[in-house]
């Protein structure tokens, strides 16, 4: 299917100087007035109020072209948590990454349980719109009570960090290589 094209026409600026103003704004997250003084430099003389007005007409189109560019997700994901400390208060971070690295799904929990381990499981796979052919997890369990749950003909590796080789050559006092 063919995307369909952003009509410019009747505005006194070329395509290219509006798409990149709006690319500006929208990517690097500036003021309106620093998108303004950046085009000023390249000698491109716009008001801010010309690129907010471009921003809100042409910025839901190129966002459209732009998601639909982007690569689908991969089929093997890789989940795992880490443990954070948010005002002194002990939260896991769990994620979900494709196998290109895109990724897929964060979510801040403060157990490390099923509930969560599905709860990702369950939010990555809405999100990516598909199931995974594998996922790859460390030996936690709750990985594997969640995905009996919700696709269980679903392919499981699991591994350690020693398993793969990746162990420090200087462990942590207490650490068993």
């Amino acid at each position: 299917m063919q995307t369909p094209s952003i009509i410019y026409k009747r505005h006194r600026f070329p395509p290219s100087i509006i798409a990149h103003a709006v690319w500006l704004y929208v990517s690097f997250n500036l003021s309106l007035r620093e998108v303004e003084e950046m085009l000023l430099e390249r000698g491109i003389g716009v008001s801010y109020e010309t690129v907010r007005r471009w921003t809100a007409k042409f910025g839901p189109q190129i966002a459209r072209n732009l998601r639909r560019r982007q690569s689908r997700v991969g089929d093997i994901w890789h989940h795992d948590e880490v443990v954070v400390k948010i005002s002194g208060k002990a939260f896991w971070l769990w994620r979900a990454v494709d196998q290109h690295g895109t990724v897929l799904d964060e979510i801040l929990q403060p157990r490390r349980d099923k509930r969560a381990a599905k709860r990702l499981l369950r939010k990555s796979m809405k999100r990516a719109g598909s199931v995974p052919k594998r996922i790859i997890t460390d030996k936690l369990r709750s990985y594997r009570a969640a995905k009996r749950e919700l696709v269980p003909r679903l392919d499981h590796w699991s591994h350690k960090l020693e398993d793969a080789g990746m162990v420090t050559s200087n462990p942590a006092p207490g650490m068993a290589v």
